[in-house]
């Protein structure tokens, strides 16, 4: 049987964050349809066609799937969803919203967050906040996973020529109703794919010094900016930029912790990134167990040294 899996666009192309549960869902199945939902959405369909190793892309046009509310593209899956092995998607937070409504409709057990495929019924999954890998079998006849994008390589964007189908769309159910949105726009990578992070923590003391000692190193290499909780908690940025088993999980090839102690609540979201970089002025902070380079001194002399030493 294929495997379905679920889509994020914005109607124009799609998320990042799909192309890693396209990569999961091929190590489940030899046959990989996409499910677009969206609101003249056709343009997303096309580039989901374009992704490499996806068969067919599925089409469910209409105004009530605009804004991706869950309980809509929930209804729509699982009128499909029996006819697939797997349905998949990424443990975003759009993923982790929608996923949970599909297993409930189907009556089966969901299987969050993998990092492995060992066999199509069988998964690998942190749990104990990465601390414990936990080898997960499922029996259900069809199987419900969310991915954890860190764990798995994007797949092509390019290369694939699958057929697009349009489907009869669910009505809409009226569970719930778009209200507004709040974005905030950066010019820098997005935090859940970027190859470098800089994050602070409490030991910044304010959102303004904050501001001031990560956004010029974050600017000098490319990096986008993430925090700890406590750094969310003490209002210094949104809580978009939370990193850690509440947060997001991210893996990019440099990690540089600024006044963050290292709690196991953060460690959980960061500690697999190729090189980690931390600046404190405890010697025994718990972030020095897992950094690759650890600096001892304080914060608020050595940024804008680092920034410096960057030209």
């Amino acid at each position: 049987m294929p495997v379905l899996i679920i889509a994020e666009h914005d109607n124009q192309s799609i998320k990042n964050a799909t192309l890693h549960a396209v990569t999961a869902a091929a190590q489940c199945g030899d046959t990989l349809h996409l499910l677009v939902c969206g609101d003249q959405c056709a343009e997303a369909a096309r580039a989901a066609a374009a992704i490499a190793g996806v068969h067919r892309v599925l089409v469910a046009d209409a105004p009530h799937f605009a804004h991706g509310l869950a309980e809509n593209l929930a209804a729509q899956a699982s009128s499909i969803a029996r006819q697939y092995s797997h349905v998949v998607a990424t443990a975003t937070a759009a993923g982790k919203n929608v996923l949970p409504r599909i297993a409930a409709a189907l009556d089966v057990a969901q299987v969050s967050e993998i990092t492995r495929v060992i066999a199509a019924d069988t998964f690998e999954r942190p749990i104990y906040a990465g601390n414990v890998i936990a080898t997960v079998r499922s029996s259900d006849a069809i199987k419900v996973v969310s991915v954890r994008a860190t764990a798995f390589e994007p797949t092509s964007t390019e290369g694939g020529s699958a057929e697009i189908v349009a489907l009869e769309a669910v009505a809409e159910c009226g569970l719930s109703r778009f209200v507004s949105r709040q974005t905030t726009s950066s010019g820098r990578p997005e935090l859940a794919s970027a190859k470098i992070v800089v994050s602070g923590g409490r030991g910044l003391g304010s959102g303004e010094n904050y501001a001031q000692m990560l956004e010029p190193l974050a600017d000098r290499l490319n990096a986008a900016l993430g925090a700890s909780r406590a750094a969310v908690d003490a209002g210094y940025v949104p809580n978009d930029y939370q990193i850690g088993q509440t947060g997001k999980v991210v893996a990019p090839d440099l990690y540089i912790a600024v006044g963050i102690s290292g709690a196991i609540q953060h460690l959980a979201g960061m500690k697999d990134a190729k090189v980690i970089v931390a600046i404190n002025k405890d010697g025994d902070a718990p972030i020095f167990s897992v950094a690759d380079y650890g600096i001892v001194g304080d914060l608020f002399e050595l940024a804008p040294q680092l920034v410096k030493q960057l030209g």
